[in-house]
């Protein structure tokens, strides 16, 4: 019989060890790797975990991290969806929003959203009058007529008024923010960390969906 205790107590510790070592993979510090949105905001999907990306084309972080991002978000589960907002600070954030739809209604945001912000940061054109916006479309392989039309319509507007809404909603103070599932604003010391902290809430979103079940 003592060896059965031993055996028994040698599998508890094990346990118990194996444990310690998956907790500092997960566990996060409220305030430090996130924050609470308080209220939680609606996601398009309830079956799918929500992750948006709070940004402008006109910030040079965002610049930075676009790559990074696009590389996270190519590795990403089945069940999570990456979303882009662009903000409305105003001045020129607000001025440049609209850019970002109306690629996306004509299709052409794989293909350019890194170009656009090229750009701005490492060409300086910062496309802000028509002008400038159908030379930099006509470069780029879009009809510039079509392009203007869609960068004024109102679906692009509307999409725009709505991003300003959820930057609100959400109380984005800087960018590039990442908001997961509606309720948690990642944290990071920096683009790294910050990924790596949306990795773990995505996790966590992924059990309490689990749990609901």
């Amino acid at each position: 019989m003592k060896f059965a205790r031993r055996s028994f107590v040698s599998s508890i510790f094990a346990l118990v060890a194996a444990l310690t070592v998956a907790i500092p993979s997960i566990a996060q510090t409220v305030g430090k790797d996130y924050t609470m949105i308080s209220p939680a905001q609606p996601t398009e999907d309830a079956n799918k975990i929500e992750v948006i990306e709070f940004f402008s084309y006109g910030c040079t972080h965002c610049a930075d991290f676009n790559p990074l991002l696009n590389a996270w978000a190519a590795k990403l589960p089945g069940d999570v969806v990456l979303k882009k907002v662009p903000v409305s600070f105003g001045g020129y954030f607000t001025l440049i929003a609209p850019l970002y739809y109306a690629l996306e209604a004509m299709g052409e945001l794989p293909r350019l959203d890194s170009v656009v912000f090229k750009t701005i940061h490492v060409d300086g054109n910062k496309l802000v009058d028509a002008s400038a916006r159908a030379e930099w479309a006509l470069k780029n392989g879009l009809d510039p007529k079509k392009f203007e039309e869609t960068y004024n319509s109102f679906g692009v507007a509307s999409k725009a008024r709505r991003g300003a809404q959820m930057t609100q909603a959400y109380k984005i103070q800087g960018v590039p923010a990442l908001a997961v599932d509606g309720k948690y604003l990642v944290g990071g010391k920096d683009f790294n960390e910050m990924l790596a902290n949306a990795d773990k809430l995505i996790a966590k979103a992924r059990s309490e969906k689990s749990g609901k079940k």
